[in-house]
Order: structure tokens, then C-alpha cells, then sequence
């Protein structure tokens, strides 16, 4: 009865278990996603510093060149500036010569002035060009160091974010855990509970199962000798119809005192016959008392003992069907089952030779029934003294 009242129980822990195996799974599935997506966002990060990286070192580059550039800026402005000095000395030089020879030489101060002019307009225009190349080039790096501040800014965001989410599911997964595993327990719980009531109604089964067959083993000994008590009753009854149908045969014909003396030796025979059906012995008087007894009480007597032998045989059989017979077992049965056939025969045989003795013991007669009479009479006393032989023998 126990395990039938956990049963519900176990159905609903069960349920809530498996409840908590797929939310379990749903919630390993999001991890999975969420480690996806987290790998996916290092990647995003490695590839915007490998970025961020690549811009540092072109910046850096960038501002090598623009300081190599301003050098040579410097430079160049120096080398212009003492071009120029060198070309204001020789034109200095050339005024002083020209003053000192105007006639002889021409004039060369209006080609020093477009050689001048020239070399001012190609270093401005140098300058403007390498101003605005180092503003373009520094404009265009600063906007791709701010978009990948802004990358790197929102990558590290994203990974945070997926650090926090990961960690607040696997601290829900540790609940989930910690409930599976309190659960696991108190179903293993339950099963050996169950298993140690399962056992102890096995034992007591077990335990009604020996009874039962103790019962139906004592029940066929008891039957067993019912049937021996039925067979010595049986042998009196007969014997002692017997005796009375000599005594009321002899009472007729015989004198007082003949009829007394069968009386003591009626007495006698009776108490020696008696010990000796007790004993299970049959002697020749209870062959002969058979054969002067009617055949419809031998007939009735033998129909009591085919039934008791069929009950004895049916508990057999019960007791063969609850264990099963060894081979030496069943053929002992067989051998007994062969041998109560052949004593059934060998009654039924003389059943009928007792029924055709009684029939022509009644078609003869009184003269041959008074001879027969007298002639069971001698036979009776020789039957008495062997059986109080055989008594005796038994005293011994």
C-alpha cells in the first residue's frame, strides 16, 4: 500500500524534474547563443584594435612624415632663405659692379627680381601645398581614430554586456543545477524507500508462500492418514459384519451354549483382529469376511476410497503445481501413480469375483449355505489363531 500512496508523488516530482531539464536546456541553449555572440564580439573587438593598431601606427607613421616634412619645410625654407641671401649678395655684388662699370655691362636687376619673385611663388606654394596635405591627412586620421574609439567603445559595451548576461546565467544554471541535484536526491530518496517496501512485501510473501506450502504438505499427511484410518475402518466394519452374520447364522441353528462359546471366542477374534487392522495388516479372515459381505457396501466402501485418493491426488497435483517436481521426484509419482492404478484394477477384479461368489453362494442351498457356514466357521477360529499369532509376534 505504501508504494501505491508515493506513486502520485513520484509522478509529480518526475514532471517537475523534466519541467526543470528543459528549462535547463533552454537555458544552456542561451548560453550557447550567448557564448556565440560573445565570441563573435571578441573577434569584432580583436579586429577593431588590430584596427585601432593599424591607425595608431599610421598616425604614428603620419606624423613621422609630418615631422620629416616640416624638417625639410625647415630645411628648404633655410636652403631658400640662403639662396635668397646669396642672391641678395650677388645682386648687391651685381649693383656694385653695375655702379662700378654701368656702361660696360647690362642691366641684371630686373632678372634677379623675376628669378626672386619665381622662388618666393614656388616656396609658398610648396608651403600651402604641404600645409594642406598634412591637414587633409591629419583630418582624415582623426576621423578614423574617432570611429574606432567609437567601434572599440561599443565593442567593450558589448562585451560587458555579455560578461553580466553570462554571469547571470550561470548563476542560474548553478540554481538549476543545485534544484536538479535536491531533486535527483529525493526521488533516489523515494525509490530505495520504495525498493525497502517492495522487499519487505516480498518477504512476507515469500513468508505466506512457505506457510501456504507447509499448510497443503500438512494437509495431504492429514489426508494420508485420513485415508489409513479410513482403510482400518473400512477392514473392522467388514470384519465385523462379518462376525455378525456368523453369529446371527449360528444363533438360528445352535443351541445356547454353542451360541456362547462363539460369543468368547467372538469376543477374542474380535480384540486380535482388531490390533491387527490397526497394525495395517490384512489377513486371510479379512479376504473371507470379504467374500461373505454384500457386494453394494464393498462397492460403497471402495467408492469412499477412489474419492479420498482423488482429493489426495488433487493436493498432489496443487502442491506439484506450486513447486516443481526434480526428475527422481516425478518418477516416484509415476511409479505411485502406476501402482494405485494397478491396486484399482486388482480391487475392481476382486470386487467382481466377490460379486459372482455372493451371487452363486445365493443360488445354492440352505444345506450348501449350513455347509459353507460351518466350513467359515473352521476357517474363522484358524484365521483368529494365526492372528493372535501374529499378535503375539508383534508384542515381541
Amino acid at each position: 500500500m505504501s508504494s501505491f500512496s508515493y506513486e502520485p508523488e513520484k509522478q509529480a516530482l518526475q514532471g517537475e524534474r523534466e519541467g526543470l531539464e528543459e528549462t535547463l536546456r533552454g537555458l544552456q541553449a542561451r548560453y550557447e547563443e550567448e557564448v556565440l555572440s560573445r565570441e563573435d564580439a571578441e573577434g569584432r573587438l580583436m579586429e577593431a584594435r588590430k584596427g585601432a593598431d593599424e591607425a595608431a601606427l599610421a598616425r604614428a607613421e603620419l606624423e613621422k612624415r609630418i615631422d620629416s616634412l616640416m624638417d625639410e619645410i625647415a630645411f628648404l625654407k633655410k636652403v631658400h632663405d640662403e639662396e635668397i641671401a646669396e642672391l641678395q649678395a650677388q645682386i648687391q655684388y651685381a649693383q656694385i659692379s653695375v655702379e662700378m662699370d654701368v656702361s660696360s655691362k647690362p642691366d641684371l636687376s630686373a632678372a634677379l627680381k623675376d628669378i626672386r619673385a619665381q622662388y618666393e611663388k614656388l616656396a609658398a606654394r610648396n608651403m600651402q601645398n604641404a600645409e594642406e596635405w598634412f591637414k587633409s591627412r591629419f583630418t582624415v586620421l582623426t576621423e578614423s581614430a574617432a570611429k574606432n574609439t567609437d567601434a572599440v567603445r561599443a565593442a567593450k559595451d558589448e562585451v560587458s554586456e555579455s560578461r553580466r548576461l553570462l554571469k547571470a546565467k550561470t548563476l542560474e544554471i548553478e540554481a538549476c543545477r543545485g534544484m536538479n541535484e535536491a531533486l535527483e536526491k529525493q526521488l533516489q530518496e523515494l525509490e530505495d524507500k520504495q525498493n525497502a517496501d517492495i522487499s519487505a512485501m516480498q518477504d512476507t510473501i515469500n513468508k505466506l508462500e512457505n506457510e501456504l506450502r507447509t499448510t497443503k504438505s500438512e494437509m495431504a499427511r492429514y489426508l494420508k492418514e485420513y485415508q489409513d484410518l479410513l482403510n482400518v475402518k473400512m477392514a473392522l466394519d467388514i470384519e465385523i459384519a462379518a462376525y455378525r452374520k456368523l453369529l446371527e447364522g449360528e444363533e438360528t441353528r445352535l443351541s445356547f451354549t454353542s451360541v456362547g462359546s462363539i460369543a468368547s471366542g467372538y469376543s477374542q477374534s474380535s480384540q486380535v483382529f482388531g490390533r491387527s487392522a490397526y497394525g495395517g495388516l490384512q489377513t486371510s479372515s479379512y479376504l473371507m469376511s470379504a467374500r461373505s459381505f454384500p457386494s453394494y457396501y464393498t462397492s460403497h466402501v471402495q467408492e469412499e476410497q477412489i474419492e479420498v485418493e482423488e482429493t489426495i491426488e488433487a493436493a498432489k497435483a496443487e502442491e506439484a503445481k506450486d513447486e516443481p517436481p526434480s526428475e527422481g521426484e516425478a518418477e516416484e509419482e509415476e511409479k505411485e501413480k502406476e501402482e494405485a492404478e494397478e491396486e484399482e484394477g486388482e480391487e475392481e477384479e476382486e470386487g467382481a469375483k466377490e460379486e459372482f461368489e455372493d451371487a452363486k453362494e445365493e443360488e445354492g442351498g440352505e444345506g450348501e449355505g449350513e455347509g459353507e457356514d460351518a466350513k467359515e466357521a473352521e476357517d474363522e477360529k484358524k484365521d483368529e489363531g494365526a492372528g493372535e499369532e501374529q499378535a503375539t509376534k508383534k508384542k515381541d
